[in-house]
């Protein structure tokens, strides 16, 4: 016989600790780890990155590429996948 359990999501409180202090730091440790994985110089081009964090209905962090051709430099050689790759995030399309 199976047992069924029912389960209701207080979604206000999970809502609060996805923007909380702890997965704030969380996420930003995250970024900032992809940012350091990025490579510093790309087809001979310099290549810096710039972190910024945000919250929706969650705490989150955008890394970017600060090069006229960031896009191609992901899209030839996954620089930011690779990065995020590096410091052990899990990377899928959308």
């Amino acid at each position: 016989m199976v047992a069924t359990v029912r389960v209701k999501v207080n979604y206000t409180g999970v809502g609060e600790v996805l923007k909380g202090a702890e997965v704030t730091e969380m996420v930003n440790e995250a970024a900032a780890q992809v940012a350091a994985n990025v490579p510093t110089e790309v087809e001979g081009e310099t290549v810096e990155t710039d972190v910024t964090s945000y919250v929706t209905d969650r705490a989150a962090a955008q890394v970017l590429l600060m090069h006229p051709t960031a896009a191609a430099f992901q899209a030839k050689y996954g620089t930011l996948t690779r990065a995020a790759g590096a410091a052990g995030l899990e990377v899928s399309g959308g």
